[in-house]
């Protein structure tokens, strides 16, 4: 896998249905959606389907992610996803106190972005 490099092309739609693994190999889940920063439409989060039977959808950040032909690795542990806040999406978008406790579970730096909502959902 190589890193992203910020003033790279993002192609997300391509990244849909590929698999999410930790920054230690281990597998988190199918990629869902991904959700762009509004004001400079960088991915900022992904939603990944998490658990065996009792399957929901869990946010994970996507900056600093290790793009592959078939996966992408966060910097984050398996342990973070599955503990992070239940967020509700909202259609296409988070709010602003979504996304601040998602940034704050993963101990992000936070600004909110200069609009009424947070990150939207990119499409496909």
């Amino acid at each position: 896998m190589t890193e992203h490099q910020p003033d790279a092309q993002w192609n997300v739609a391509e990244w849909h249905g590929r698999t999410l693994f930790d920054r230690d190999g281990q597998k988190i889940g199918k990629l869902q959606d991904v959700y762009v920063d509004v004001e400079n439409d960088e991915p900022q989060f992904g939603t990944v389907k998490e658990g065996f039977l009792g399957r929901h959808l869990t946010f994970v950040p996507l900056g600093g992610a290790k793009v592959g032909p078939r996966e992408l690795q966060v910097p984050v542990s398996k342990a973070k996803v599955r503990a992070a806040p239940n967020i509700e999406q909202h259609s296409g978008e988070l709010s602003q106190a979504d996304e601040s406790a998602l940034y704050h579970h993963y101990e992000l730096n936070y600004s909110p972005p200069q609009t009424e909502s947070g990150r939207r959902l990119a499409r496909r």
